[in-house]
């Protein structure tokens, strides 16, 4: 796909749209079926475009920085958990109605995996449990 910047000849309108390539663009002007958004003219005339390339610059970015940002707290949290948590894996659900139910049982904190119809059906029972994105270590 490409995008190119047309410009109508007529009313000097000027208007982006998307092409599966530039022979497509060619085609489509050659047949008469390219028209002006606004007056409707077939006068279309595709100008230069700056490429949209990522740079240096990109990692300098708002965005960018931002989102690093919430990776490294979640990776903060990650580390907290797995400090002063215990694992239990699939059985989160299990370990966790355990020790709810069990008053004799210590309490402990635990984390591991849940679906989502798991943590509701704790939420029904008055389980209060918390979910928070987990980044796998092997991600950037």
């Amino acid at each position: 796909m490409i995008k190119y910047l047309l410009n109508c000849k007529s009313c000097r309108f000027e208007f982006e749209s998307w092409f599966a390539s530039s022979k497509e663009f060619d085609k489509l002007k050659k047949l008469n079926l390219l028209n002006c958004q606004q007056c409707n003219s077939q006068k279309i005339e595709k100008s230069l475009m700056k490429p949209n390339l990522v740079n240096s610059k990109f990692k300098q970015d708002k965005a960018y920085k931002y989102n690093q940002n919430v990776k490294k707290k979640l990776r903060e949290y990650q580390k907290f958990i797995k400090e002063n948590f215990e694992y239990v894996g699939e059985n989160f659900a299990y370990e966790a109605r355990s020790i709810h139910y069990n008053k004799n049982k210590n309490k402990k904190n635990i984390f591991g995996k849940a679906s989502t119809e798991d943590v509701k059906e704790l939420k029904e029972e008055g389980i209060e449990t918390s979910t928070i994105p987990w980044i796998e270590d092997r991600e950037n």
